[in-house]
């Protein structure tokens, strides 16, 4: 039997020890580390190179979604896990972009964790049920969107809303709330439009609008 190498990482000592007696029980599961910030979870991967990483979101230096990105950069081949009590779009969306290959919230039952690092060991991806359909939205979102152009630079109707709302200074919070999409959805109108666009700041995309006709000067 093949064993799944484990890194725990989660600042409170009281739920790795949680962990580690559940997780032991499973003969091919193997904790080989354990850390309680994001610095440390780094530099314990590079001494015990795990095959899966379980991930909190809320650490003390760096957060879990910036650990996960930077443990993809110097280790590809470790796969994430996030178990966190967040369940939110925003968390979710932005810790799937960092590169976890699995989410699941700290209130799940324990088959749903090992589930989920069995899966990311063999490569693949494991949402919670609850999470799932804030994934298809997403993906049915861009679908209808990527089908009506409005023909200005190639953005859909959509992007024109947002980036109108971000030229008269909405917060993507704001943005979200006015359009009723998430904050996560606004974020990345607002990537795929600097990138469409070539523009690198808000006043390029205000100086924009205003040529375009979206708002007035």
């Amino acid at each position: 039997m093949t064993q799944i190498k484990l890194l725990l990482v989660d600042d409170h000592e009281v739920i790795r020890t949680g962990l580690r007696m559940l997780l032991a029980s499973q003969p091919d599961l193997v904790i080989v580390g354990e850390a309680a910030s994001g610095l440390q979870a780094i530099e314990t991967a590079a001494e015990c190179q795990p095959d899966v990483v379980v991930m909190d979101i809320t650490l003390p230096d760096i957060s879990g979604i910036e650990t996960t990105r930077r443990l993809k950069e110097k280790f590809p081949s470790v796969a994430v896990v996030a178990l966190t009590i967040h369940e939110d779009e925003q968390y979710f969306f932005e810790m799937l972009q960092a590169g976890a290959m699995g989410y699941v919230p700290k209130r799940a039952a324990p088959d749903d964790l090992i589930t989920a690092i069995r899966a990311a060991k063999a490569n693949e991806i494991y949402i919670y049920p609850s999470l799932a359909k804030a994934l298809v939205n997403d993906f049915l979102g861009r679908s209808t969107e990527e089908k009506d152009h409005t023909g200005i630079d190639g953005l859909t109707q959509r992007e024109e809303e947002v980036l109108g709302l971000l030229a008269e200074g909405l917060s993507n919070d704001e943005i979200g709330d006015k359009l009723s999409i998430s904050r996560h959805t606004v974020a990345r109108h607002r990537e795929n439009l600097m990138r469409k666009l070539g523009l690198h700041s808000r006043s390029e995309l205000v100086k924009y609008a205003i040529r375009k006709g979206l708002i007035s000067a």
